[in-house]
């Protein structure tokens, strides 16, 4: 008796989920039948693949090695079923989206309406990291990266780059008064990140004519808490325009010591695995996005790319 689809997505389904009540759900089938369906795929492959316990199910070294097939065979048949919809101008499937969250926030969110009412077929999936993650391990189609990129194993497209801005609330810069000099930053309750280390380096030249790196009195690993502490008056932060732009335009930030800062543009990168070409589906993601940061969807605040 031959292995079947249904029963390779199931086995997949249950170890991505971690449950079989879980992978039911995200099957739309019973639990019942799900546990029958793994049941019967272990019964035709004579061995265990997932080991049950009270509190979880694990993975056999069998079901490890069966495992990387079974990924291999349903994202060859995704594939197929694919190429054939991109026939027909009709991406389709799960397209599985990560980006940090301020970017998730500000930009992809008020894109997702536009983009499914562009394309229906393709089912979206958002995560949000605020570090760096392997593709492969998290099953991630495309992945936005802002900065420079150092893994030579992604292909990459840059969608877009946005300023760097050196901000503050109008209640802190009442309470603390307007710096007026780099040098004055010294004083001041200054927000920076965890990591990387390279984001705590502002667009401003220091006394000693290098980058200024600041002593944060406050550290975030996310860009959007920072955000939130500097509208809340708790500092002054470093921020990309594409996530501040309508608290700039609405006065709940203001820009400071803008004469004395450089021009600093951060890249934005989609990247994703692919060593044959790019499928229909991240295609339709990827170039709506660019789009859209382009100007030629007009669906995000200008003031986020046009640098004014």
């Amino acid at each position: 008796m031959k292995v079947t689809l249904d029963e390779l997505q199931a086995f997949a389904s249950v170890v991505d989920t971690g449950s079989i009540t879980a992978a039911a759900q995200q099957l739309d089938l019973t639990v019942s039948a799900t546990s029958r369906t793994l049941a019967r795929l272990e019964e035709k492959l004579k061995t265990t693949l997932l080991r049950r316990t009270t509190r979880r199910l694990e993975l056999t070294e069998e079901g490890r090695a069966f495992l990387q097939s079974a990924r291999a065979i349903i994202d060859s048949v995704e594939s197929a079923e694919e190429q054939m919809l991109a026939r027909r101008e009709k991406p389709s499937g799960r397209l599985r989206v990560d980006a940090a969250s301020p970017f998730m926030l500000h930009v992809i969110v008020p894109l997702v309406r536009g983009y499914r009412e562009r394309f229906p077929q393709v089912e979206l999936e958002l995560n949000s990291n605020e570090g760096i993650i392997d593709l492969l391990e998290r099953r991630t189609d495309v992945a936005i990266r802002i900065g420079r990129l150092k893994d030579s194993t992604l292909h990459s497209r840059l969608v877009g780059k946005s300023r760097l801005r050196i901000l503050a609330s109008p209640a802190y810069l009442a309470a603390h008064g307007l710096p007026r000099k780099v040098e004055d930053l010294g004083k001041h309750a200054l927000l920076g990140f965890t990591q990387p280390e390279s984001l705590n380096l502002w667009p401003l030249v220091g006394p000693d004519g290098e980058p200024y790196r600041i002593a944060p009195a406050i550290w975030s690993s996310s860009g959007e808490t920072l955000r939130q502490l500097a509208l809340e008056g708790s500092g002054i932060a470093c921020l990309s325009d594409f996530m501040t732009a309508q608290d700039r335009e609405s006065g709940r930030l203001v820009q400071i010591l803008a004469r004395h800062t450089l021009d600093m543009r951060q890249p934005i990168q989609a990247v994703y695995y692919r060593n044959t070409a790019i499928s229909a589906r991240i295609a339709s993601f990827v170039d709506y996005l660019g789009d859209a940061l382009s100007g030629r969807i007009p669906a995000l605040p200008a003031a986020a790319w046009t640098g004014e």
